[in-house]
């Protein structure tokens, strides 16, 4: 991945975006059955050593020439639906607890980081063909997302109810970016230009609208699968992000 980054970063004027799994997604969807006890008979000694692991990388990348790096985390977005904390309590952790486990985890990625280094977060409720996995708007996690998590900004879905309206946005402090995902990746319809500048509009009500951004809820192909519209369509949402954006930020 490191030699991807540089062959990009080679071949370009901008500066790249490299995008990597968060660290919770070691630990998520098995839990303790994907740990050894006998390697790790504390999970706190797991979670220890996989955000030091973790500072590694995002310091190889640093190191590589990389100041922007993405991490996809859909985990704290999944612990904000009542049934699939439900599953993660059946299995014998505590969702209520999770969001600290994983938010020391992020911060521990990045504690050794350049200063002119951004790290940001994707958070989705999944996007394989087109479908999802969760339900549920932010407010389970928001304080600690936006208030102990130390990334710079935050590419958040919102193309449908299921993510919930923004209040949970009046937790973000001054100097973060929250990256509205409007335009839904997961069909071709386009969306109405005033309808996505009034709920920019709805959202500025919680954060100031200079802290807000525009952008598609999340990657047009996840996986090779792809989603389920054509690629004219992919670019004619694309067209209408910088358009809007152009009109509501200049």
């Amino acid at each position: 991945m490191i030699d991807h980054f540089r062959f990009v970063a080679a071949n370009t004027r901008a500066t790249p975006k490299m995008t990597i799994p968060s660290p919770s997604t070691l630990h998520f969807r098995y839990g303790r059955e994907a740990v050894p006890e006998a390697i790790y008979p504390t999970m706190d000694e797991f979670y220890r050593d996989l955000g030091a692991t973790y500072r590694k990388v995002v310091r190889a990348f640093a190191d590589a020439g990389c100041r922007y790096l993405q991490l996809d985390e859909v985990n704290l977005a999944y612990l904000c639906d009542p049934a699939l904390c439900e599953q993660v309590r059946a299995r014998g952790d505590d969702p209520a607890t999770l969001p600290m486990v994983y938010a020391d985890m992020i911060n521990a990625a990045m504690s050794d980081i350049p200063s002119d280094m951004a790290i940001t977060m994707h958070l989705c409720r999944g996007n394989f063909r087109s479908t999802f996995v969760a339900t549920g708007g932010y407010e389970p996690v928001a304080d600690i997302l936006f208030n102990t998590i130390h990334v710079h900004g935050y590419f958040m879905e919102y193309d449908t109810e299921r993510a919930g309206g923004f209040e949970p946005l009046r937790f973000v402090p001054k100097g973060k970016t929250v990256v509205l995902g409007l335009v839904t990746s997961k069909s071709g319809t386009l969306e109405s230009k005033d309808e996505i500048k009034r709920r920019i509009e709805q959202a500025a009500k919680f954060v100031d609208i200079d802290q807000l951004a525009l952008s598609p809820q999340c990657g047009f192909a996840s996986t090779e699968d792809g989603n389920t519209l054509a690629e004219e369509e992919q670019w004619a949402k694309l067209r209408m992000i910088v358009e809007v954006a152009e009109e509501v930020w200049g």
